[in-house]
């Protein structure tokens, strides 16, 4: 299963799990075996109003999907260096292409207008309306960054976004259930489902068992996000 090419040199670092607080690649997408070249889309500039805004948990995007953290300023004029979940070719691109970004940094809220962001060497780095300096800018560091699910990038028809599949029921082809999308894990090559199910131990007591499933075309036959369900040849005691 290949993933998209959008030209960023960054890649999603391997292993990394879906669920990992602060740490996963929500955005990252996975996709059924058809490889298409896509070029970046152009950096965002936001309309609105520039000022950054305090934000509670009662305005909070209930789609909000955390996508990156700021890890340093870059350069004097308040631009900051991002570090995406996922690089711009596998769901980081939301950063590119969202026009406003959710900030929380311990249990501080905010949001800022994107009114740019682009692909620097192996990061992003955008420029937030009301960030006017390189002070402002390093006070930002160790924020997490979320963008609303609805500004994602629409993808094509047989691609995935991660956080799309977790909670998905999983079946093989004899409709026997094999249990649920825990989280996603990539390792290198290509995504992996890690699903859960439960299962009783040798001691009787009840346990939550795991199967790993590569996400590649031979295992994973259909993926139906409106029935919630994933079709995989896959067999129980595999």
């Amino acid at each position: 299963m290949s993933e998209r090419d959008s030209g960023s040199s960054g890649r999603a670092k391997p292993a990394q799990r879906a669920q990992a607080a602060g740490d996963a690649p929500f955005g990252a997408f996975v996709r059924k075996p058809v490889e298409r070249a896509k070029a970046p889309g152009p950096a965002n500039v936001d309309s609105g109003g520039a000022t950054m805004r305090a934000e509670t948990v009662e305005s909070w995007p209930d789609d909000a999907v955390e996508v990156a953290a700021i890890v340093d300023a870059y350069g004097l004029k308040g631009w900051v260096k991002v570090a995406a979940h996922a690089d711009a070719g596998r769901g980081g691109d939301a950063l590119l292409s969202a026009k406003r970004w959710w900030l929380m940094k311990g249990h501080e809220r905010t949001s800022a207008p994107a009114l740019q962001a682009k692909i620097h060497s192996d990061s992003i780095v955008a420029h937030l309306g009301g960030v006017t300096d390189r002070d402002e800018a390093l006070a930002l560091r160790g924020t997490r960054v979320y963008i609303c699910r609805s500004d994602f990038p629409v993808l094509e028809a047989d691609e995935f976004y991660w956080v799309d599949l977790l909670g998905l029921d999983v079946v093989n082809l004899t409709g026997l259930a094999l249990g649920k999308v825990a989280d996603m894990i990539d390792n290198g090559a290509h995504s992996v489902l890690r699903i859960e199910y439960p299962d009783t131990g040798k001691d009787g007591k009840p346990v939550t068992g795991e199967r790993l499933i590569p996400f590649v075309g031979v295992f994973v036959k259909t993926v139906d996000q409106a029935a919630k369900q994933i079709v995989v040849d896959w067999e129980a005691d595999y």
